[in-house]
């Protein structure tokens, strides 16, 4: 796993697989030990959609998994790679805790900018030739 200088880390477990959130554990307890501290990590439970028509499937309570995210100060999302499901929703939440300038002090009282990653879509008339924002 490559983490130096990461400013963000996704954690990923099986829901239907009980031993992949001891496994998830761990890789949180090596990041939490050994990347930046001000690292946001995220636990993604996948394969939600497995579960949704056939509950019996599921090997790992959200509860249980949810409760472990809150004590390690993880945020906390269950998701389906193959359907899409909180994909957006994970990713959302941690450029919304990124700050906009990992460098440059950040003091709100002070009015100065908030921290967070703008999500506000560009103007379209920054696209480029070819149609894209790039």
């Amino acid at each position: 796993m490559y983490y130096r200088n990461a400013n963000c880390a996704v954690v990923v477990y099986d829901i239907t697989q009980a031993s992949s959130l001891d496994k998830a554990k761990t890789w949180v307890k090596e990041l939490q030990r050994q990347a930046n501290e001000n690292i946001i990590i995220a636990l993604a439970g996948n394969k939600l959609d497995l579960v949704t028509d056939s509950p019996d499937k599921r090997a790992i309570t959200t509860a249980d998994a949810e409760a472990y995210a809150k004590e390690s100060g993880l945020l906390f999302f269950e998701t389906s790679a193959k359907t899409s499901e909180n994909v957006r929703e994970l990713f959302t939440a941690i450029a919304k805790k990124l700050p906009l300038d990992q460098a440059g002090p950040r003091n709100i009282r002070s009015g100065g900018p908030r921290p967070g990653v703008d999500l506000r879509p560009e103007a379209s008339n920054t696209q480029g030739a070819a149609g894209c924002n790039c």
